[in-house]
Formats: C-alpha cells, structure tokens, sequence
C-alpha cells in the first residue's frame, strides 16, 4: 500500500490502530477486527506498543498483555541468530525495545517474560482461560509486537475440540 492510500485509511477512520515503527507504517483495519468481533470470535492483535495503547484507550476492557523478554542481552542475543540485520538495526532495536519495555511493562493488565515458547504460550493460554468466555461477549486481546495483525483467539469451544 502506498502512502497516500494509508492516509486516507487513517483519515477515513478506518484504522483501529497505527503506528510508524522501524521507518514502516503499520495498521490494523477496524472492519477486520470488528467481522471476528460481531461473530462471538476474540481476536489477538499482535501490534507495536503505540498501537496497543491507542486500542487500550479507545476500549478499555480490552485484555492487554504486555510480552518482553527475559532480558537485553538474551533480545540481542536472538536478533543476531536471525542473521540478516545490520549492527546499527540491532542497536537502534534495542534501544527501542528498552524505552518499550519501560514504557509499557505497567500499563498492561498481564506482563509474561518470553523466557521459552512453551512457557509463554502455556501463560498466555492461562491468562485466556482467565477472560470472559466469547459466549458473554468477544473481546480484543492486545499485546504489542513488531510485526502488526489481527488472529482469530480460539474460545472456550474451540479450545475444547482442539
């Protein structure tokens, strides 16, 4: 998508989130979010930390759950096993990462450290059990990521055919 086109999205109102993150432009399309909404479905926005926070601000019962990891050095240490960035993107990274880690880890209603796959996916799925069934209304789940989207959350149900 071009850039005229994203401003338009943005002034149109049809984006439930935008943010300029690592010199890109990222949004998530509020009729994406609010089809999965309107048919009992969760969703899990995976989005960059100004992102969540305007979709905390605009719904606050949103379930918002802040993952970091478990520290710089181990951050630094996976951005260099995934080969392909430079030393000045790995330093501007975590730079960030320390301000969103500061910025963030307390507005959110959950924090889980990403120490391990398993471990976080188990308390991730630990905090859903947790929510409000989509049976008693849908609900966005927002955690910040860098690579922005919206997911279909499986519900108690769907949990249940798994």
């Amino acid at each position: 998508m071009d850039e005229e086109d994203f401003l338009e999205l943005i002034e149109a109102g049809r984006l439930l989130e935008w943010t300029e993150f690592a010199g890109n432009r990222y949004g998530t399309l509020r009729d994406e979010v609010f089809n999965y909404l309107d048919t009992g479905k969760d969703v899990l926005l995976d989005v960059e930390l100004n992102g969540a926070f305007q979709v905390m601000a605009a719904y606050p019962d949103a379930l918002s759950i802040f993952l970091m990891p478990p520290s710089i050095g181990e951050l630094e240490s996976r951005m260099r096993g995934r080969r392909g960035m430079t030393e000045a993107q790995i330093a501007t990274r975590l730079e960030l990462a320390k301000s969103q880690i500061e910025r963030g880890r307390h507005r959110f209603a959950h924090v889980v450290v990403n120490a391990d796959l398993d471990t976080t996916v188990s308390s991730i799925a630990g905090i859903l059990r947790g929510r409000p069934s989509s049976a008693q209304g849908a609900q966005a789940v927002v955690h910040p990521g860098p690579t922005p989207g919206a997911l279909p959350v499986p519900g108690p149900k769907d949990d249940a055919e798994a």
